[in-house]
C-alpha cells in the first residue's frame, strides 16, 4: 500500500522559513518522480516544484529562488525548503508521486499525501 505523509507545516511570520518533508512507503521511491503542489483558500491546486528520478529540479515561477526541492532516496523522503515566505504562500501543501518522468499536471500523479497546512502571517 502506497503512503505519502507530509510534515513540517505550521504558522510562520512573513519572511520566515519552513521545511516540509514527504515520507513515502510502499513504493520503490527511486523509481518515482515527485512533486509539491499547494492549494490556497478558494484557489485551485497549483504546482510548486518537481524533482525527477535523477534529482533534476523544476519550479513554478512564483517560487523565484525562494524554495528548494530535494530528495533523499536512501530515506524515501522528499523535502521542500521554503524561505522568505509571504502571506500568499498560505496553503495546504501536498506531495505527489508518479512513475518515471516529471509532469506538471496534477491529474497525472498517481499518489498523494493528505497535505500539511502552511500559514504565513503578515
Amino acid at each position: 500500500q502506497v503512503q505519502l505523509v507530509e510534515s513540517g507545516g505550521g504558522l510562520v511570520q512573513a519572511g520566515g522559513s519552513l521545511r516540509l518533508s514527504c515520507a513515502a512507503s510502499g513504493v520503490t521511491f527511486s523509481n518515482y518522480a515527485m512533486a509539491w503542489f499547494r492549494q490556497g483558500p478558494g484557489k485551485e491546486r497549483e504546482l510548486v516544484a518537481t524533482v525527477g528520478l535523477n534529482g533534476d529540479e523544476g519550479y513554478a515561477g512564483f517560487v523565484k529562488g525562494r524554495f528548494a526541492i530535494s530528495r533523499d532516496n536512501a530515506k524515501n523522503t522528499m523535502y521542500l525548503q521554503m524561505n522568505s515566505l509571504k502571506p500568499d504562500d498560505t496553503a495546504v501543501y501536498f506531495c505527489a508521486a508518479r512513475r518515471t518522468r516529471v509532469v506538471t499536471v496534477a491529474s497525472s500523479y498517481d499518489f498523494w499525501g493528505q497535505g500539511t497546512q502552511v500559514t504565513v502571517s503578515s
